[in-house]
């Protein structure tokens, strides 16, 4: 084998990274990860901070590799939900007491079991604005179930919005 072959002396400079044009920084510099935990402090979160570090540094993440980071910083990320939470309280009121619920704007009502089937990290059920009943369950991956009640319904879109954010406050409620 000849030492000087123009392939192999291609692939030493690209797996050794002496080429800026073909290996692309993969990591912020230090000036960067300053500005990278300023903006965590005004409260961005993490995809759009990953976006940013894409379109102002040019460097390429994915999103587990942009949460590792701001971990490594010791970062704490600003959940801006907090400024809210009136409204959380409504949303636990309204899945304690679903009579009441459902005299409120919306019309939705959400109550949370407390014993989960296995396999679902919680579940409970819901009553619609328009009197429909489902059950709801919430898997270890994040996804979302109805099951129950009349086969074929669809709630309406401002139901299903209401849903969502009673079931968030009801979760968040319980630690979730």
């Amino acid at each position: 084998m000849n030492i000087s072959d123009p392939e192999n002396s291609e692939d030493s400079s690209v797996e050794s990274g002496d080429d800026p044009i073909t290996s692309p920084a993969t990591e912020p510099n230090e000036e960067q990860k300053r500005d990278i935990a300023r903006w965590v402090a005004e409260g961005m979160g993490l995809s759009d901070v990953q976006k940013k570090i894409n379109a102002d540094f040019g460097v390429v993440m994915t999103y587990m590799d942009v949460r590792f980071l701001v971990d490594d910083l010791d970062l704490t990320l600003v959940d801006k939900e907090e400024d809210k939470p009136k409204e959380t309280d409504d949303a636990t009121e309204q899945a304690l007491e679903p009579e009441q619920a459902l005299d409120a704007e919306g019309g939705v009502s959400v109550e949370l079991d407390s014993v989960t089937p296995p396999g679902a990290m919680a579940s409970g059920s819901v009553i619609f604005s328009d009197g429909q009943k489902k059950q709801w369950t919430l898997d270890q991956f994040g996804r979302l179930a109805l099951s129950g009640g009349d086969e074929g319904y669809k709630p309406s879109e401002e139901d299903v919005v209401e849903f969502q954010k009673q079931l968030d406050g009801a979760l968040r409620g319980k630690g979730f």
